[in-house]
């Protein structure tokens, strides 16, 4: 399915697309709990899971075909850490339950828009055009 490079690629993208997102919980939590910049930051996830599923395919260098199970494999990835994270080590996102609940409710948000767009780029490519007729 993979090529072990892309394999590779794919995990780190995983690492880092976590450790950006979990920044924002971080170290701009207003940005997340705010009931302005909220909603700003669930809108924004639509162009910014875009980008990322682009991001993704270029640097693993994916075809249309490989692009959901990449997509899978690295957002995968960041859930596991997020996973782990939320429940060993929760002060990483922040000292604030609401702020981390509030954070992980963000990221659970990001991947299902994250995996959407991913169907969405991968079907519209695979469904054939309907019959001309005449």
């Amino acid at each position: 399915m993979f090529r072990s490079q892309q394999c590779i690629v794919l995990i780190i993208l995983g690492a880092v697309f976590w450790a950006l997102a979990a920044a924002q919980i971080r170290w701009l939590p207003g940005s997340i709990t705010g009931p302005v910049s909220g909603v700003i930051s669930f809108v924004a996830s639509v162009p910014v899971g875009w980008l990322s599923v682009r991001v993704t395919r270029r640097c693993a260098s994916l075809s249309l075909e490989q692009l959901p199970a990449g997509i899978l494999l690295s957002g995968g990835i960041a859930m596991l850490i997020d996973g782990a994270v939320l429940h060993w080590s929760p002060q990483v996102y922040g000292h604030v339950e609401t702020g981390v609940r509030l954070g992980a409710a963000w990221l659970l948000w990001g991947y299902g828009v994250a995996f959407a767009i991913t169907f969405l780029m991968w079907s519209s490519r695979k469904t054939p055009a309907p019959p001309q007729q005449h």
